[in-house]
C-alpha cells in the first residue's frame, strides 16, 4: 500500500460535520501505509516547523491555539505531550489536565473551570481531557438526562464558536486505541514500577464501560464536529503513526493561521545605536 501523503493523511483523520465515526477496533491499528521509519523522520521535520511557527505565533500575538485531546485511559495522551508538544517552548504553552472537578467548580456552570485555562493571544494550550468530560462522563453514568446532554453539547458549540471568533484556532483529536492495546498497556502498567502509578481501580471500572464510552464519544463528535472545529480520530495502537498524524495535524492547523513577524517600530528602524 501506497503511503498517504501527509495533506491526504490529515483529510483522512478529519471528521466531517455531524458525523458520528464507528470506532472499530481494527481501526486504531491503521497507518495508511507508512512504515516506522518514515513516519518517523516526517515527524521530527513536523517538529520542527511546529517550533518555528510556534515562535511565530507568539511575536505575532493575534492569534492562539488550543488543543483538546480525548482518549480512553491508557489511550497516549500524556505521552502524545511529552513527545508532540515538547517541541513548543514552554514559555508560550500551556498544559491543563482536568480531573473530576472539585466542589467549587460543581458549584459553577461546566464550563466555568475550563474558560479560564483558555489560552490567550500569542500562545498554546493543550487540554489533556477537556470540557467533554461533562458531555461523556455524566452520559455514560446516566446522571444527566437526555435534555441536558443536548444543552451541554450546544454550550459547547458556542463555548468554541465564541473562541473561534477571538482569534483561538480550536484543534480536537482524539487518541483511537482498541481494547485489546488498552488491556496491554494496563498489564504494563500494573508490572512495572515506574508506571505503576498510572493505574487506577476506576480505569477498570470505565473499562468495563467501554461500549457506553464509544456511544457517548460518538454522539459528543456529531454534535460538536464543526466546519470551524472538526474533530480528528488519530489512530493511537502505534505510538510512531499517531505522533506522525498529531503532529502533522497540529502543524497543518497552524499553518492555516497565516502568522506573520511583525514590523520594526519606526522608532527602533531610525534610532542611533550607541
Amino acid at each position: 500500500m501506497v503511503a498517504l501523503e501527509r495533506s491526504e493523511l490529515v483529510d483522512a483523520l478529519r471528521l466531517a460535520p455531524g458525523r458520528s465515526p464507528t470506532l472499530r477496533d481494527a481501526a486504531a491499528g491503521q497507518c495508511f501505509g507508512w512504515e516506522r521509519a518514515a513516519a518517523e523522520h516526517a515527524t521530527q521535520e513536523n517538529l520542527q516547523r511546529l517550533h518555528e511557527l510556534q515562535n511565530k505565533l507568539y511575536a505575532d500575538r493575534r492569534y492562539a491555539v488550543l488543543i483538546v485531546l480525548q482518549a480512553f485511559d491508557g489511550g497516549g495522551k500524556d505521552s502524545t505531550i511529552r513527545r508532540v508538544f515538547g517541541a513548543f517552548n514552554p514559555q508560550g504553552c500551556n498544559v491543563v489536565a482536568f480531573k473530576p472537578p472539585s466542589l467549587e467548580e460543581q458549584a459553577h456552570d461546566f464550563l466555568w473551570r475550563v474558560h479560564r485555562h483558555a489560552p490567550p493571544k500569542g500562545s498554546v494550550a493543550v487540554f489533556n481531557r477537556s470540557h467533554y468530560e461533562d458531555v461523556l462522563v455524566p452520559v455514560v453514568e446516566r446522571s444527566i438526562e437526555p435534555p441536558v446532554i443536548q444543552q451541554r453539547h450546544a454550550a459547547v458549540n458556542d463555548f468554541e464558536r465564541m473562541l473561534i471568533d477571538n482569534g483561538t484556532r480550536v484543534v480536537k483529536i482524539f487518541l483511537h486505541i482498541s481494547r485489546a492495546e488498552q488491556k496491554r498497556r494496563f498489564e504494563e502498567r500494573r508490572t512495572q514500577p515506574e508506571k505503576r502509578w498510572k493505574l487506577d481501580v476506576a480505569d477498570l471500572a470505565k473499562r468495563r464501560q467501554w461500549s457506553a464510552y464509544h456511544k457517548a464519544y460518538s454522539a459528543a463528535f456529531a454534535a460538536c464536529g464543526t466546519a470551524t472545529a472538526p474533530w480528528y480520530v488519530v489512530p493511537a495502537d502505534r505510538r510512531w503513526f499517531r505522533d506522525l498524524a498529531v503532529s502533522q495535524i497540529v502543524r497543518g492547523e497552524f499553518e492555516r493561521l497565516r502568522l506573520r513577524w511583525p514590523a520594526l517600530d519606526r522608532r527602533l528602524a531610525t534610532a542611533a545605536l550607541r
